[in-house]
C-alpha cells in the first residue's frame, strides 16, 4: 500500500554546511511510516537528515511538507551523554567512584517524564525495566541507545531520524528495538527514518528505501549492493619496525577476580589468562560487564590495584605506570570514540598521535610519524580527507580513522571493543582483514568484542563469555 507523503524533496540540489546533495529524480518522496536511507560511508546520509531537520527552509532547498510546522528530531548517537548534558572530563572518570557522586540517576534526570503513562509504555517496549535507578554514565552503550530513543519518542515528533540505530546492541536489544519501532510505526504517531550503512540491516517493516552514493540520491529501485566496493590491500600494511612479537609469554591474567561497578557486583569471578599470539573473542549481553573488565586491562580502572590482575607479567601496583601498560596496547571502544568527537585536529594528526598513546595533541609529530600515518591513511582509503577535522566526518569515516590510529603502533595486545561500529559492509570486511593479517603476521594478542559472530576475524579461535547482571 502506497503511503501518504510526509516530505517531498523538490530541488535540483540540496545544500547544507557546504555539502551539496543531488536527487536522482525531479521529486523524491519521503512517506509517512518508516523510510530507510542506505549507502556506503560518506554517501551523505547524515547530511540529508540534517537538511530535513534544519535546512528545509533555506532558499536553496525546496522541500514541501504535508504538515504545517513539522517537528523533526535527528539522533546520531555520536554523544551518548547528550541526554543529560553531563560528560566526563576524561575517559577514566566513569571508573573513579568519588568523581561520579554528582552524576544523576535516570530517574533523577528525567523526573518530569518517568511518571507518565507514555514513558512507562516506551520503557517496557524497549526492554528497559528498572532503568530509572541507574546512574546515567554507568549504563551500557546498548542501554543508553535504547534510552535515548525512548526519551525522544516521549515527545512524539512527526519524524524521528535514527542514524545507525543498531550499533552496540546485542541480539536481544536489537530485537527489542525492532519490535518497539514496528509497533510505534504501525500506530502512525511518529514517522521514522533509519540511516543504515549496511543494506542487510534493512528491517522488514520498512515502507520505503532510498539509496545514496557520493552525495547523490539515486533513482528509486536502485540496487545498493554494487556501491559497497571498498577494498583494503593487506599486502601494503606497514611492517613493524621491531618485527613480530616473539614467545608465548603471559599478556594478562585474572585469578578468581570479582568485577564491580558503582558498588554493584557485575561478575562474581573472572579467571582468564591470555598469552602472546592468542586471539580471543569476549562475548556477553549488553550490561554484562565487558567494557568494565577491559578497563582493568587497559589501566583505566583503579579497581585493578585491589584485584588479582597481572598485566605483561606484573601484578598491578608493583611499580609500573599506566603509560608503561598503555604503550604496549592498542585500544578502541565506543566510549573512547566520544573523546574524539569534538576534536578539531586534522585526521592525519589524530592517526599519527596513536604512536604517542595520548587522547589529544600533547606531543609534536615527527616527520617519520607523519609519513607512517600517511601510509595508514592511504591503506584505509582516507587520504582524501586527511586534512579535515575528525568531527566533520561521517561516523563510519571517523571509525576508520580511529582504527588506523589504534593499529599504527604494532601493539603487543589489541583490545578492540566493538571496533566496526558505523562501518558499511565493505569497510567492515576491510577492517576485519587488516586485523586478521596483523595478528597472524605480528603475533599480536587480540581481545575482540562484538555481538555479531560474523564480524570476528578468522584468526580468533578462543572465546571468553560473560553472563553477569546488568549494570
Amino acid at each position: 500500500m502506497e503511503r501518504e507523503p510526509l516530505f517531498v524533496l523538490c530541488s535540483r540540489s540540496l545544500r547544507y554546511t557546504g555539502v551539496e546533495i543531488t536527487p536522482g529524480e525531479p521529486e523524491v518522496v519521503i512517506p509517512r511510516g518508516v523510510t530507510v536511507v542506505t549507502g556506503p560511508n560518506g554517501a551523505g546520509k547524515s547530511t540529508l537528515a540534517r537538511i530535513i531537520e534544519r535546512g528545509r527552509n533555506f532558499l536553496t532547498n525546496k522541500i514541501d511538507c504535508t504538515i504545517a510546522s513539522p517537528r523533526v528530531t535527528v539522533m546520531e548517537f555520536g554523544d551518548i551523554h547528550s541526554l543529560s548534558g553531563f560528560k566526563a572530563g576524561y575517559y577514566q572518570q566513569r571508573y573513579e567512584a568519588t568523581m561520579n557522586d554528582e552524576v544523576p540517576s535516570v530517574g533523577e534526570l528525567l523526573a518530569s517524564r518517568t511518571g507518565s503513562g507514555r514513558w512507562r509504555r516506551l520503557v517496557a517496549l524497549f526492554g528497559l525495566g528498572g532503568v530509572e535507578e541507574k546512574k546515567v554514565n554507568f549504563l551500557s552503550s546498548g542501554e543508553l541507545r535504547k534510552l535515548l530513543v525512548a526519551n525522544a519518542l516521549v515527545d512524539a515528533p512527526d519524524l524521528l531520524v535514527l542514524d545507525n540505530p543498531y550499533i552496540g546492541l546485542d541480539p536481544a536489544g536489537r530485537a527489542a528495538v525492532d519490535s518497539a519501532l514496528a509497533v510505534l510505526a504501525a500506530e502512525g504517531t511518529t514517522s521514522l527514518m533509519l540511516l543504515l550503512p549496511d543494506p542487510d540491516d534493512i528491517p522488514c517493516y520498512a515502507d520505503c528505501v532510498l539509496v545514496m552514493d557520493r552525495c547523490h540520491l539515486l533513482p528509486a529501485g536502485t540496487d545498493p549492493a554494487p556501491l559497497f566496493n571498498f577494498s583494503l590491500d593487506t599486502t601494503k600494511l606497514p611492517e613493524p619496525a621491531e618485527g613480530p612479537h616473539e614467545g608465548r609469554s603471559e599478556v594478562f591474567s585474572f585469578a578468581d577476580c570479582p568485577v564491580t561497578s558503582a558498588d554493584r557486583l557485575l561478575i562474581p569471578s573472572v579467571t582468564w589468562t591470555v598469552c602472546q599470539g592468542e586471539q580471543w573473542a569476549l562475548t556477553g549481553p549488553n550490561g554484562s560487564g565487558k567494557s568494565t573488565l577491559l578497563s582493568l586491562i587497559h589501566a583505566d580502572n583503579p579497581q585493578a590495584y585491589a584485584r588479582p590482575v597481572r598485566i605483561f607479567g606484573k601484578r598491578r601496583g608493583t611499580g609500573e605506570s599506566i603509560w608503561d601498560i598503555k604503550k604496549r596496547i592498542g585500544y578502541i571502544s565506543p566510549e573512547m570514540h566520544l573523546y574524539f568527537n569534538g576534536a578539531h585536529n586534522r585526521v592525519a594528526d589524530i592517526v599519527a598521535q596513536g604512536l604517542n598513546d595520548t587522547v589529544g595533541m600533547f606531543r609534536r609529530i615527527s616527520g617519520e610519524q607523519a609519513g607512517l600515518a600517511a601510509r595508514w591513511l592511504e591503506i584505509f582509503g582516507l587520504t582524501a580527507i586527511a586534512d579535515r577535522r575528525l568531527n566533520t566526518l561521517s561516523a563510519g569515516e571517523q571509525r576508520m580513522a580511529l582504527l588506523a590510529r589504534t593499529l599504527i603502533k604494532n601493539p603487543q595486545l589489541l583490545i578492540l571493543d566493538e571496533p566496526l561500529h558505523g562501518l558499511d559492509s565493505a569497510r567492515k570486511r576491510g577492517a576485519i582483514a587488516a586485523v586478521d593479517t596483523l595478528c597472524r603476521r605480528d603475533r599480536s594478542a587480540l581481545v575482540f568484542v562484538t555481538h555479531n559472530p560474523t564480524e570476528l576475524p578468522p584468526c580468533v579461535d578462543r572465546t571468553y563469555s560473560l553472563a553477569g547482571p546488568s549494570i
